[in-house]
C-alpha cells in the first residue's frame, strides 16, 4: 500500500487525538464511518466525491505530529474525554505508540498554555531545520511516501504584519534575523511551502502571508484554510442564504460560544480571542449582500463545558410590512466530534490536489473553513451550498472515473486525468 503520512500541529489536542483514535476505531469496524464526505456512505445517503475521486483510504494513513505536551495519544484522549474510555481501550496499543514531537512554540503568540515538549530556544533557522528533520524522520520510520501537514494547534495571537511577510526573499531575511513577527504557525507553513508539502490550516492563526503564498506557488505546495467551520458558523452559513432568498432582512445577529477545552482556555486571552472573533464574524455580510450592523460574536471560556460546547444565536429579522421576528438557535455539540471528520476530508482532498498538479490556494476546499483563502481580487465564498458546488465542480473536472453526458460518475473506471498547474489552475493534458 502507498502510505499517506498525516503530520498534525497540536497532535495531543482534543481534535487531533479524536482524529487518530477515530481512524483506528473505524479501521477495526468498532464505530461507523460517518461525517466524512470523502468516505463511501454506509446508508442511503450517497457521497458523490468518493465516486469521482480515488482517495487515500483510512487503512493507508499513518499519524505523527507536534505538541508541547509530551503525553502519548491514549493518555491525551482520556484527558480530553471526547471518545469513551471503553472505545479508547480497544485501540490503546496503537494510541500509546504515538507520542508528540517537540513543538515550535512561542509564549508571545499563545499565552495561556505551557508545556515542556518544545524545541529548545534557538534561532528561527534552527526551528525550521528541526521541523524539516522531524518530517523526514517520520517518513523514514513509517514508510510514508507522501505527507500532509494539518494545523490543529491552539489559536495564536494576531501577528504584527511587516515587510518580512511580503516576499519570499524578505521572509528568508526575517528568518535569518529572528524577526519576532514570524510566528510558529508561519514557520511550519514555510517548511511546507519550501518543500511542496500539502498543508491545511484548520486554525484561525495567520500564516498564509504573501511571501509564503508565493513560495507555495513556486514549489508545488497546495494549501487550504483557514479556521475550521464546524458548529456555529456552519449554522450561520446555512441559515443566512435562507434569509437572503426569502428577502427577510437581518437586523441583528448575536452569537455566543461557551467552551471549556484547551481551545477555550487559549481564547480566554484577548489577543487570541481577537483572532478567532475576526474569523467567525467575517462570513455574514457577503452572504446576505449588505452590512449587518448589529452582528456580534462572543467567545467565553467556561471550564465545566469541556469539549461539549454550547453555541447560542439570536437572530432579529424584518419581514413583510416591516414586522420584526426572532429566531433562536441553541446548538449543543462536541467540538472535536464535528471537527475530526473534516480533517480526513481536507487531508484526502489536498493530497489529491497535489497528485493532480495543483499549487497555492485550493479555493475548492472553502467548504471546510470560516475564513476561506482566496487569491487577490477574488471574493471568498461563504455560503455552504455554493461551497459544496465549488468542490463538486472541481471533483468533476478532475475525476478519476468517467462521467456520463450529464456529468455524473458512471460505474466504470478509467485512468486518472493528467493535469498540470498553471497559476494554481489545473489544465487537462
Amino acid at each position: 500500500m502507498s502510505k499517506l503520512g498525516i503530520c498534525i500541529i497540536g497532535s495531543a489536542g482534543a481534535v487531533a487525538s479524536t482524529v487518530v483514535a477515530g481512524a483506528y476505531l473505524m479501521r477495526n469496524n468498532l464505530v461507523p464511518r460517518r461525517g466524512m464526505i470523502t468516505e463511501h456512505s454506509a446508508d442511503h445517503v450517497k457521497n458523490v466525491l468518493p465516486q469521482l475521486l480515488q482517495m487515500a483510504p483510512l487503512e493507508e494513513m499513518v499519524f505523527g505530529g507536534w505538541d508541547m505536551q509530551e503525553t502519548n495519544l491514549y493518555e491525551a484522549s482520556l484527558a480530553h474525554n471526547v471518545v469513551s474510555k471503553h472505545l479508547l481501550d480497544e485501540v490503546k496499543t496503537e494510541l500509546e505508540a504515538i507520542k508528540p514531537w517537540p513543538a515550535s512554540v512561542s509564549d508571545k503568540y499563545v499565552v495561556n498554555l505551557r508545556g515542556k515538549n518544545v524545541v529548545p530556544a534557538g534561532s528561527a533557522r534552527d526551528e525550521v531545520a528541526t521541523i524539516e528533520r522531524q518530517i523526514r524522520e517520520f517518513k523514514e520510520q513509517t514508510g510514508a511516501e507522501r505527507v500532509v501537514v494539518v494545523n490543529l494547534a491552539s489559536t495564536e495571537r494576531y501577528p504584527e504584519m511587516g515587510e518580512c511577510h511580503l516576499t519570499p526573499e524578505a521572509f528568508e531575511k526575517g528568518l535569518d534575523e529572528n524577526d519576532p513577527r514570524i510566528s510558529p504557525a508561519m514557520k511550519y507553513f514555510y517548511v511546507c511551502a519550501k518543500h511542496g508539502i500539502p498543508y491545511c490550516n484548520f486554525a484561525p492563526s495567520v500564516c498564509a502571508v504573501p511571501a509564503l503564498d508565493s513560495l507555495a506557488e513556486q514549489n508545488g505546495c497546495p494549501y487550504s484554510g483557514m479556521d475550521g467551520k464546524t458548529g456555529q458558523t456552519l449554522m450561520k452559513t446555512t441559515l443566512a442564504p435562507m434569509f437572503r432568498i426569502r428577502d427577510l432582512r437581518v437586523e441583528g445577529w448575536y452569537s455566543a460560544n461557551f467552551l471549556g477545552n484547551s481551545d477555550g482556555l487559549v481564547l480566554d486571552d484577548p489577543g487570541s480571542n481577537q483572532t478567532k472573533v475576526k474569523s467567525k464574524a467575517s462570513v455574514l455580510d457577503s452572504i446576505v449582500g449588505y452590512p449587518v450592523e448589529n452582528h456580534q460574536v462572543h467567545i467565553h471560556y467556561y471550564k465545566p463545558r469541556g469539549d461539549a460546547k454550547e453555541a447560542w444565536d439570536n437572530i432579529d429579522i424584518e419581514g413583510f410590512l416591516g414586522e420584526m421576528m426572532q429566531i433562536k438557535v441553541n446548538f449543543l455539540c462536541k467540538d472535536s466530534i464535528l471537527a475530526a471528520p473534516l480533517v480526513f476530508d481536507m487531508v484526502r482532498l489536498v493530497d489529491k490536489a497535489k497528485e493532480k498538479g495543483y499549487a497555492g490556494i485550493q479555493r475548492q476546499l472553502s467548504l471546510f473553513f470560516k475564513s476561506p483563502y482566496a487569491k487577490p481580487g477574488e471574493t471568498p465564498v461563504h455560503e455552504v451550498f455554493e461551497q459544496e458546488q465549488l468542490l463538486v465542480d472541481w471533483a468533476k473536472a478532475n475525476a478519476d472515473t468517467p462521467l456520463d453526458a450529464s456529468g455524473n460518475p458512471t460505474n466504470g473506471h478509467a485512468p486518472a486525468t493528467v493535469t498540470a498547474a498553471v497559476n494554481g489552475v489545473a489544465t487537462t493534458q
